[in-house]
């Protein structure tokens, strides 16, 4: 079996060199999304990383990346799969994925679209600026946020102002989870505990909302590849009317300030949420990160 090992802090430099090397891919490689979430491994394989995902009962194969040899890893992938007893789910898979299995292996692989997975990607002078008519709705919440809250102001995210935004975000699971007692928070709630624990080390980026001292949404981030900044998490009071908006605006008006070379800001998926998958389109994404799934064939009706 392949020896499959949990990402370590140490790790991260030499990940992201492979990962910024290769084509744009989705959310689920960010450095960060691998050591906050579930139970993900990774093994340097044939130059290039294999990665091995547990999520809700299912182990899936996320496709390998890097400039080494590709199909040996998938491969040594379809052998681990067997050694282990489990389906071959091989996720994240691109058109230029899709392409490269059907080449190396005709007729081996199902593929289904994954449109709950697709990362919707915004141009980060879009969300920055508001601009035009397919922008006014947002511009129009924002002014009114401005309106109510004249003296609001933007903290970068510290160790000195972290205690206040982790207290915000959990009254935020708080009444959520009041609201929803079936919704699944828990591990959203256990990534983002581990990512104000781990913010420094991860090379995150966050800001704070703050109106009178008191915080009203919180966001954080970290790079995806060179021009693109990803959005794992953002909080917001929902009892004030904007916050939302504000700090999506402020957030990119912020990173593009510090990183002019960040052209693209990429907000993951909608979870196939219909309000969620709502909210997202509202801001007009540039373009989406489109994804499928690779069964093989002889193990389709074992998923």
């Amino acid at each position: 079996m392949i020896d499959f090992h949990r990402l370590k802090l140490s790790q991260k430099e030499p990940y992201e060199q492979i990962l910024f090397s290769c084509p744009p891919r989705g959310c689920e490689y960010s450095f960060a999304n691998l050591f906050l979430w579930g139970r993900q491994q990774a093994a340097l394989l044939h130059g290039c990383v294999a990665l091995f995902s547990h999520f809700y009962g299912r182990s899936v194969y996320p496709y390998p990346i890097g400039a080494g040899d590709r199909r040996a890893v998938v491969e040594e992938i379809l052998a681990d799969s067997k050694q282990r007893g489990i389906p071959c789910r091989i996720t994240n898979v691109c058109g230029a994925d899709r392409a490269e299995l059907e080449d190396w292996f005709p007729g081996k692989f199902l593929f289904r679209t994954d449109r709950d997975g697709y990362d919707y990607v915004y141009a980060t002078d879009d969300l920055a600026d508001l601009r035009g008519r397919k922008f006014q709705k947002k511009r129009n919440h924002f002014n009114r946020f401005r309106a109510e809250h004249p003296d609001y102001e933007i903290q970068p995210l510290t160790p000195c102002n972290s205690a206040m935004a982790q207290s915000m975000v959990n009254d935020w699971y708080h009444h959520r989870i009041q609201e929803d007692p079936h919704g699944n928070y828990l591990l959203e709630s256990i990534a983002m505990a581990r990512a104000f624990q781990n913010f420094q080390n991860l090379g995150m980026e966050g800001i704070l909302l703050l109106d009178g001292g008191e915080v009203l949404a919180v966001t954080m981030g970290s790079r995806l590849s060179r021009d693109t900044f990803d959005i794992h998490f953002e909080k917001a009071r929902e009892d004030v009317d904007g916050a939302y908006t504000a700090i999506n605006c402020e957030f990119a008006r912020y990173l593009r300030l510090k990183y002019p070379e960040v052209t693209f800001l990429d907000r993951e998926d909608d979870l196939g949420l219909e309000g969620l998958r709502k909210a997202k389109l509202s801001y007009n994404p540039h373009h989406m990160v489109e994804k499928c799934w690779a069964y093989l064939a002889e193990d389709i009706h074992a998923d």
